[in-house]
């Protein structure tokens, strides 16, 4: 494995480059500061939106390819790489079975801004840790505009309670378990794996050039994209099968792992070419 081929990375945040506090670790960025040195791209490919994501790298954010919302949206350099907006149809009859789920939220999430519909502070206090932007409307049925994603919270399980009660959207909708309290209603194509495509597109980089990390049902697309695809020790059990290789939990520091590993590679290369 050659590492030293890598030139572009494409890391998921929350349970893989975040921490349990959704933070993070402060010997990132040295090695980030590093891989770009090297020439390598580093994106991160959240479930979030733009802004959430930017909370968390915006030190960075000159050097960093953002894709957001599970891959509705991506930007790079600070232009819009791809952005697929949910069909419009789709919101009422969302709309119309979250009515008979009273303990399932919804977030309405557009490119800039996300819109809630809660007077529960405890759950207010969840979502601005994922949509720093975020207006509360008085009737979510009533928005117009184009939406990237809706995102449906559950407090115990996505799996269990959301996820049952929308599955058979698919395939006119992608239907995606995100987190164990998260499952996101999104376009067909809008996925990590799209997203990162177009990047790759973009950036001229092949798949043999990608290196991928995830932990959660909504990286597999993006995984699928990179020959160095890498599950975290704390990843759900499909996403460990899907992935070539792993890497420590996100509490472990997993990802500054590999990014460890590819910076020796370059160092290596570069000693071995003098």
């Amino acid at each position: 494995m050659d590492l030293s081929k890598v030139r572009l990375i494409a890391v998921d945040m929350d349970g893989t480059l975040l921490n349990s506090e959704h933070a993070v670790s402060p010997e990132f960025w040295p090695l980030h500061r590093r891989l770009v040195e090297f020439g390598v791209t580093f994106a991160a490919a959240s479930g979030r939106q733009y802004a959430s994501i930017l909370d968390k790298l915006g030190a960075i954010e000159a050097d960093l390819t953002v894709v957001a919302e599970n891959g509705a949206l991506a930007r790079h350099d600070g232009d819009e790489v791809v952005k697929t907006v949910l069909p419009k149809g789709a919101l009422p009859e969302i709309i119309d079975r979250l009515r008979k789920l009273p303990e399932v939220k919804a977030v309405l999430c557009a490119a800039d801004q996300a819109y809630i519909h809660s007077e529960d502070p405890d759950f207010i206090a969840f979502v601005s840790e994922f949509y720093s932007s975020y207006v509360c409307l008085d009737d979510l049925a009533a928005f117009e505009g184009d939406l990237l994603k809706v995102a449906l919270y559950h407090p115990e399980s996505s799996e269990t309670f959301i996820y049952p009660h929308f599955e058979d959207l698919a395939p006119e909708l992608v239907v995606k378990i995100s987190s164990p309290f998260w499952v996101d209603i999104s376009h067909p194509d809008a996925n990590k794996g799209h997203a990162l495509r177009m990047v790759q597109d973009r950036l001229g980089i092949t798949r043999a050039e990608t290196l991928a990390v995830g932990d959660f049902l909504n990286d597999i697309e993006m995984l699928g994209r990179a020959d160095f695809s890498y599950a975290m020790e704390n990843a759900h059990p499909d996403v460990t099968a899907a992935a070539r290789f792993r890497t420590g939990s996100n509490d472990a520091l997993g990802v500054e792992e590999v990014l460890r590993a590819v910076i020796e590679a370059y160092e290596h290369a570069l000693v071995a070419g003098q």
